[in-house]
């Protein structure tokens, strides 16, 4: 999308709050954004993009129009922006990213509900506690539940018809006691689903309920003067006392609270989520993010706390943050402590997101060493050039010509950062008199790419042209001509001053003239010359010779190139004998031949 293209339309833009989202040509949202006024927040996309971030310019380049929706406040518009966001997920707002699966603990909603671990969230009612970040962890409290409260762990469906006909029977499970048998109707649905009660508090974090519940069982069973079974009961309470203690208990706080921090880096933002329930740490987990356009910080957390309390189905009404975020969530009380309890909390939750930036950082870099140069030289220009992918085919395009005479191009083609020589390719330009290198330019990136897309050949992943903006539009009118500007990335690099350019950007990238990938791109670029001058001048060369035989009477083209081919040179026909340039091209010729050259 232009200037232009929104100049049409900035009249009818309100100075209202509202939600605008850019639009591919495909019809596909690709950014969603709110603003408290409409026309002020649009107007920044367009005009003067010296302040802009590329990916931003990027984005606006890829859209062909916007859409608006005007709302009442600026809250509708975080509420409208927040729905749209997690309904359409486009590709340049703030990307989640979670590449594992986490565990759950389920609760199953079925009669004598089972409590096993799961990765699977199947909605169906039941309840899922979660996730878990480490599996171990899950398992101690499963097995903490399982000693305290026995609970079935078979897949039977005990619905009360088939327990009434005695169709199943007690297994292990019952006879070393960690099952009560309710498949053969020794025990009721009622005190089955008290002690689920105890296990959904104990998997909420509620701990003081679970103690005060066994309690109430051991003094009761010790006033029916039933000690065998209140000492049971004592063990258990010890047992979970024990667990308990393992928790990070914090304070006395007598309220749940979520806890959040930020830290973040060039390309993502890490947020890290404590969940304090009576007092104790029963959760923590830090969510990636790729920032893509937004770089605030406080847009960055505010949009995550969302999708956290959302995915560990929170219901807090207090969270603990480093600076005040605008939530969708209505009602939620934001606290940012400068000293105390919730002080050492936030400290807590930091040191945690920074921990995971270092071990981020270290993960590159360790990755990073282990890297081939190639791979590292690949990985740099995808950053310098902003590349969704890494450019592992690359093609570069040069003009050579003389005052427009013997007009020719070259292609030269590196694969893994080396160049491909099998696959470099020369033109002569067909369509083009007189010295025009944009036509030229416009021809041969137009007979190149429309060839390999017959012949089904994969397109390269960077095309770089030599020359500046007037080269590079040039090679795009054929590129958009054949539809494939989304399949490749497009630059071109200016020699004076070594400037990279984009497409329809006026504004040059300057890559550190140290960095590998710009030595890449120059190494690129004078091969693609080298291979176009030593093609231009063999063509000179050869029209030169072929001028000079054909000038004889009686000798064409065809004869010409017969002649070069068998003795290789023109001084070589020139000694050449009346009888070996008969051979060639019979007597009649092969007399011409001589008597021209008799007559110099």
């Amino acid at each position: 999308m232009t200037n232009k293209d929104y100049k049409a339309v900035a009249d009818s833009i309100p100075k209202e709050p509202g939600v605008y989202r850019f639009i591919n040509s495909e019809g596909t949202v690709i950014y969603v954004g709110k603003a408290k006024n409409l026309k002020n927040r649009l107007s920044s996309y367009f005009g003067e993009k010296k302040h802009q971030y590329f990916k931003t310019r990027t984005m606006v380049r890829n859209a062909d129009h916007f859409k608006y929706t005007i709302v009442e406040t600026e809250q509708d518009a975080l509420l409208l922006e927040n729905t749209l966001i997690k309904q359409l997920q486009p590709k340049y707002n703030v990307n989640l990213k979670d590449d594992k699966s986490y565990t759950f603990i389920c609760i199953k909603k079925e009669r004598f509900p089972r409590v096993f671990l799961t990765r699977r969230v199947i909605r169906d009612g039941s309840t899922y506690f979660g996730p878990y970040t480490a599996k171990a962890k899950v398992a101690e409290i499963l097995e903490i539940v399982r000693k305290i409260f026995p609970l079935r762990t078979c897949n039977l469906l005990l619905n009360p018809k088939p327990i009434e006909e005695k169709k199943y029977k007690v297994c292990l499970e019952y006879h070393i006691k960690n099952c009560l048998g309710p498949c053969e109707n020794l025990e009721t649905e009622e005190s089955y689903n008290d002690r689920i009660d105890q296990v959904r508090n104990i998997l909420k974090g509620h701990f003081r309920d679970v103690k005060s519940h066994l309690k109430e069982q051991m003094e009761k069973l010790a006033g029916d003067m039933e000690f065998e079974k209140a000492q049971q009961i004592k063990e258990k309470l010890t047992l979970f006392e024990d667990y308990q203690s393992k928790s990070t208990v914090v304070s006395q706080l007598d309220r749940d609270l979520d806890v959040f921090s930020i830290a973040t880096d060039e390309t993502n933002a890490y947020v890290n989520y404590l969940k304090v329930v009576q007092g104790s740490i029963i959760n923590s987990y830090t969510q990636e993010l790729q920032k893509n356009l937004n770089d605030d910080e406080a847009e960055l957390l505010a949009y995550t706390i969302d999708r956290l309390r959302e995915k560990f189905n929170s219901i807090t009404e207090e969270i603990v943050v480093p600076f005040h975020v605008e939530l969708v969530e209505e009602g939620i009380t934001q606290t940012i402590p400068q000293r105390g309890e919730k002080r050492e909390l936030l400290h807590l939750s930091m040191k945690n997101v920074k921990y995971f930036l270092l071990q981020k950082q270290n993960e590159k870099l360790k990755h990073t060493a282990r890297q081939t140069p190639a791979e590292r030289i690949l990985k740099t220009l995808q950053k310098d050039l902003r590349m969704t992918t890494v450019p592992l085919h690359i093609e570069c395009f040069d003009n050579s010509n003389i005052q427009g005479s013997d007009p020719v191009a070259s292609c030269v083609v590196f694969r893994n950062a080396k160049p491909a020589k099998r696959d470099y390719r020369h033109f002569h330009v067909k369509t083009v008199e007189g010295p025009d290198d944009f036509a030229s330019m416009r021809e041969i990136v137009m007979r190149r790419y429309k060839r390999m897309l017959e012949e089904n050949t994969p397109l390269p992943d960077l095309v770089i042209i030599d020359g500046g903006k007037g080269q590079l539009s040039a090679a795009m009118e054929s590129i958009d001509h054949l539809g494939i500007r989304d399949r490749m990335t497009v630059v071109g690099i200016a020699k004076k001053l070594e400037e990279i350019y984009f497409p329809e950007d006026s504004i040059p990238l300057y890559i550190d003239k140290k960095s590998e990938s710009l030595k890449l791109i120059q190494q690129a670029r004078n091969e693609a010359h080298r291979f176009a001058i030593t093609f231009h001048r063999n063509a000179r060369s050869k029209g030169m010779i072929k001028t000079e035989l054909t000038n004889i009477k009686g000798v064409g083209q065809k004869t010409a190139e017969k002649l070069l081919k068998h003795f290789g040179s023109v001084k070589k026909i020139k000694a050449a004998s009346e009888a070996e340039l008969a051979e060639v091209v019979g007597k009649s010729t092969a007399r011409k031949i001589l008597e021209a050259k008799s007559e110099k």
